[in-house]
C-alpha cells in the first residue's frame, strides 16, 4: 500500500521547473521519505540510480578524487558496472546523506554540469545539518518533511481532495459542519491521535482497519529513536539526552507543562545540560514551544530561550509512550479528556509544526493570562487556546479585550465544538487545525461577509 505523501506533491512541481537544483529532501528517521522519493522516480524517469551510504558504506569513497561529475560517475561504476548514467533521464538519489557529507560537495557540480537531475535523502539525526548547509550553498534546494499530517490520514483513509476543500470552504464561511461531518471527522481524528502519522504504523492500521499490533510498533519506533540516540549524540552526553527524551510525557501531564531542567533528575542543573534539547530538536523528534517575551508582533526575537514547553513530534507515540493502562481508555474508550490536556495541545502542536508554523505561547509573571499558542496573520497576532473540555475562555478573551494588546484582534479556540463565531474569536473543532496557515492566509479577504451575517443572526 503506497501512502500518498505531500512531498510526492512537492516533487512533481521541482520536476517541472526547468532551472531544478539538486534537492535535499530532510528529517527525522522512519517518516518515509526514500519510499515517497522511490515511488516518484519510478513515475517520473527512465533511468534511477540509487545509493544509500548507510547500507552501501563502500561508496563513501566516490567523492575522494574530487567533484567533478565525471569522476564521481567514473568511480561509481566502477564498484558497479551495471549502473548506467543516460543524460537528461537519469535521476541520481543518494540516500541517508547524514553518513556522506562529502555528497553535499558535490551538488554544486551536478547542478553545473546540468545532465543529471539529483535528489538526496537524510536524516536530521546523526550530523549537524549546518555542516552540510556549509556546502553547495546556491547550489541546492532544502524539503523538511515530517510524519504525515492528518490532512495525509485522510488521503490514506480513502478521503478525496473535494471532501477536504469542503471542510475549509466551511471555515471561510463561518459556516457549522452538519452532525454527520461533524461526528465522522471527530471519530477519524481520534484514530489519528491514537496512532500517529509514522508511516509504518498507519500502514498497518489502515490495511487491518484495526488497532492490531500498533502499539507494539510505535513502542519499537520509540526504542529505535532512543538507540539511535545513544548512536549519534556525538560529544554530548548521551544519557543526558535520554533523561530529557524520556522525560517529556512526564512535564506535558503537569498542568502548566513548562519543561525545566531543573526537574529532570535529582541535583540537575541547566548547564549540565547545554545543548541537549537543542540536539533533539535538530533531530526533528521533539518540537519546542518558547514562551513569548511579550504579546507583541514579531514572533521571531521576541521570546525567552530559557522558558520553552517541549512536545513529542509526533503524538502517537507520544500515547505509545504512556503507561499501559491507559492505553485501552484512549484506543478504545476515546477518553482523551484525560493527562490534563496534554494530548489535544500536543496534537496542536504537531498539527501546527507540519503547517509550517514556529511555536509559540504566552504567559505573564502573574500566571493571570496564558495563552496556549501564538500564530499570525498578515496584520494581527492571533492567540489559539486549545480546550481539551467544556469552559470558558478567560485567558483569550482577556487578550482581545485589553486595549493594551494593540497587535491581537482576534483569537482562535479549538475544541470538540462546532464551526462558529461570537464576535471575538473563532471557534473550530480540533480536526481542522491542518489548515490554520491556510484560513489565516486568506479569511481576511474571503470571510468578512460572512463575519457580518453570522454577527446579525447572533
Amino acid at each position: 500500500m503506497f501512502l500518498k505523501r505531500k512531498v510526492n506533491l512537492y516533487l512533481t512541481e521541482w520536476r517541472k521547473t526547468d532551472d531544478r537544483l539538486p534537492l535535499i529532501v530532510k528529517g527525522a528517521r522512519q517518516i518515509g521519505k526514500t519510499e515517497s522519493i522511490r515511488h516518484f522516480a519510478k513515475e517520473n524517469y527512465e533511468n534511477i540510480i540509487e545509493i544509500n551510504f548507510a547500507l552501501q558504506p563502500e561508496y563513501k569513497d566516490i567523492f575522494d578524487d574530487g567533484f567533478k561529475v565525471d569522476q564521481i560517475i567514473k568511480n561509481i561504476t566502477l564498484k558497479n558496472p551495471d549502473f548506467e548514467f543516460i543524460p537528461q533521464k537519469t535521476l541520481v538519489f543518494f540516500d541517508e546523506l547524514q553518513a556522506c557529507p562529502n555528497c553535499a560537495t558535490s551538488l554544486k557540480s551536478f547542478k553545473e554540469d546540468g545532465r543529471y537531475d539529483v535528489i538526496c535523502s537524510g536524516s536530521l539525526m546523526g550530523i549537524s545539518y549546518h555542516e552540510i548547509e556549509s556546502n553547495s550553498v546556491g547550489y541546492k534546494e532544502d524539503y523538511e518533511m515530517h510524519s504525515m499530517d492528518f490532512e495525509e490520514f485522510l488521503w490514506a483513509k480513502g478521503y478525496h481532495p473535494e471532501q477536504i476543500d469542503s471542510l475549509y470552504q466551511h471555515m471561510l464561511l463561518v459556516e457549522p459542519l452538519t452532525d454527520l461531518e461533524f461526528n465522522v471527522f471527530s471519530q477519524v481524528f481520534k484514530e489519528y491521535m491514537v496512532i500517529g502519522g509514522m508511516p509504518a504504523v498507519v500502514r498497518l492500521f489502515v490495511e487491518n482497519d484495526n488497532y492490531s499490533g500498533t502499539l507494539r510498533l510505535q513502542r519499537q519506533l520509540l526504542k529505535d529513536y532512543e538507540e539511535d540516540i545513544t548512536k549519534y549524540a556525538g560529544g554530548l552526553d548521551k544519557a543526558k539526552i535520554l533523561q530529557i527524551y524520556r522525560s517529556i510525557p512526564v512535564f506535558l501531564g503537569k498542568d502548566n507543562k513548562k519543561f525545566q531542567i531543573s526537574k529532570v533528575a535529582k541535583g540537575a542543573r541547566n548547564r549540565e545540560y547545554v545543548g541537549t534539547i537543542d540536539w533533539l530538536n535538530d533531530a526533528g523528534i521533539i518540537n519546542v514551544c518558547y514562551c513569548m517575551a511579550e504579546p507583541f508582533l514579531p514572533l521571531r526575537g521576541n521570546y525567552d530561550p530559557s522558558n520553552y514547553k517541549v512536545y513529542y513530534h509526533d503524538t502517537g507515540l507520544l500515547v505509545a509512550a504512556l503507561d499501559d493502562e491507559v492505553q485501552d481508555d484512549l484506543r478504545f474508550n476515546k477518553n482523551f479528556n484525560t493527562y490534563k490536556g496534554a494530548l489535544y495541545e500536543n496534537m496542536v502542536a504537531d498539527m501546527l509544526v507540519k503547517a509550517g508554523y514556529q511555536l509559540y505561547f504566552y504567559k505573564n509573571e502573574k500566571s493571570t493570562l496564558e495563552l496556549d499558542f501564538m500564530v499570525r496573520d498578515k496584520d494581527s497576532l492571533v492567540p489559539v487556546e486549545v480546550k481539551a473540555a467544556d469552559g470558558g475562555s478567560k485567558s483569550l478573551k482577556h487578550a482581545i479585550d485589553k486595549s493594551e494588546y494593540t497587535d491581537i484582534h482576534y483569537g482562535i479556540k479549538l475544541a470538540d465544538k462546532n464551526i462558529g463565531y461570537n464576535g471575538k474569536y473563532y471557534t473550530f473543532p480540533y480536526f481542522l487545525a491542518f489548515l490554520l496557515k491556510r484560513y489565516l492566509s486568506e479569511q481576511k479577504s474571503d470571510n468578512t461577509q460572512s463575519i457580518e451575517q453570522v454577527s446579525q443572526n447572533s
